[in-house]
């Protein structure tokens, strides 16, 4: 029963974490476009009230005019509608599904058997999970310093941006040499989201509030207030989509168990900041094909790097069939049922698991050779069986390296 509970708590976060990432995510590229594709205003009573810009659109049966005032309006209404909630509960959820599904397991999860360093490889559980956190808080007070060093007036943003990608580099690089591959994406992505959710509250958030407090004062609002927010949230448009792709990995065993993982983590994370700004430029009226193009060309060295290496000519023994050949599928599954099954199964005995992980249960033999490309691929680089806990031995991975999948 702890285990379904535990699978069914999982899917209830998950839930809501998808639906307040939706809702954020839309409603801040609604803001995006927005922004970008104002026009200065025609009617001589919009300029007189102070219109920076505006813009009509139809939408759902009916015509809208958005109008945008920078720290001017008129008046300002007792419903001023905010945006922040969401954020907060992406953040909040998200962090919950890190701790059912990895710091709960962390010595599992989060501790990786295979690090080229000694001190990773031999951490306890507790401190793996402790260290993933740290990566969180000292991660957005890196990122944050770069802000307030590189650009502190909002006039040198070209040079933090360079200096922020840098920071995403390196990050990749640490993360997959500490901790396995799927928890190092994640890791990475969490961080990513972290920083935009603390852009939220730390700066978009409170800067407003200091500016709506200065106009019912009768009080000149600071403009660095509205600068920084802006940059914060330009941050954030071009952290969206490397953080969905983070968040997917987990799915694809082929980008995180490479062993250039972090090379096509950093690759994806360029590959979604370009094609996001294709669409920036759209809203402005700029069609540059250079970005998706960019974008493309990014997406198919991927491509190159995460594919499995060509499979060596097959050794023929004395009988002349191949070493391939030769290994079955009832070898194989007899190395599975007493490796593999304990967790991908139908009615998993590991205890915590409610449900197979991913959804792949291999009792039997059909069920093998159904997922014989992933069984080849995690096995052969040695991501599974996780943290080797069943004590899977060289032998066996051969066996399973020279089988054909048929």
């Amino acid at each position: 029963m702890e285990g379904f509970f535990l699978e069914y708590g999982n899917l209830l976060i998950r839930w809501l974490h998808v639906i307040a990432a939706i809702a954020w995510i839309g409603e801040s590229f609604y803001f995006v476009m927005l922004d970008l594709s104002l026009h200065p205003p025609k009617g001589e009573h919009s300029k007189k009230l102070g219109v920076f810009g505006e813009m009509w659109s139809v939408h759902g049966g009916g015509f809208y005019h958005n109008q945008k005032y920078l720290t001017n309006p008129p008046e300002l209404p007792p419903d001023l509608h905010w945006s922040f909630w969401k954020a907060y509960t992406t953040w909040l959820s998200g962090f919950g599904i890190f701790v059912l599904l990895y710091l709960l397991r962390a010595d599992i999860y989060l501790v990786n058997p295979n690090s080229p360093w000694e001190w990773a490889r031999n951490m306890t559980g507790m401190e793996a999970g402790t260290l993933a956190v740290l990566f969180l808080v000292v991660g957005y007070n890196i990122y944050s310093r770069l802000c307030r060093i590189i650009s502190p007036t909002v006039n040198n943003d070209g040079w933090l941006s360079v200096a922020v990608a840098v920071m995403m580099v390196v990050t990749a690089w640490l993360t997959t040499q500490i901790f396995p591959g799927r928890a190092a994406f994640l890791i990475t992505g969490a961080l990513m989201a972290t920083c935009m959710s603390a852009n939220v509250f730390f700066w978009i958030i409170p800067g407003q509030r200091r500016m709506v407090k200065a106009l019912k004062a009768g009080e000149k609002p600071n403009p660095l207030d509205g600068a920084w927010g802006k940059q914060r949230s330009v941050h954030n448009t071009y952290f969206t989509l490397p953080v969905i792709f983070l968040m997917l990995s987990n799915h694809y065993s082929f980008t995180y168990s490479n062993e250039y993982a972090w090379i096509i983590m950093a690759l994806f994370i360029f590959a979604g900041g370009v094609i996001r700004q294709y669409f920036v430029l759209r809203h402005l009226g700029k069609n540059d094909l250079r970005y998706p193009a960019a974008g493309i060309i990014t997406l198919a060295l991927i491509g190159w790097i995460a594919a499995p290496a060509p499979a060596a000519a097959p050794v023929l023994g004395q009988a002349g069939s191949s070493a391939a050949a030769a290994v079955t599928v009832q070898q194989v599954h007899g190395i599975i049922a007493a490796r593999c099954v304990e967790c991908h199964s139908a009615k998993p005995t590991q205890a915590g698991f409610a449900a197979a992980p991913a959804g792949i249960m291999l009792d039997t033999e059909a069920e093998t050779l159904q997922h014989a490309a992933q069984i080849k691929l995690v096995v052969g680089n040695q991501y599974m069986p996780l943290a080797n806990l069943t004590q899977m031995t060289d032998d066996e991975r051969a066996i399973i390296a020279a089988w054909s999948g048929q």
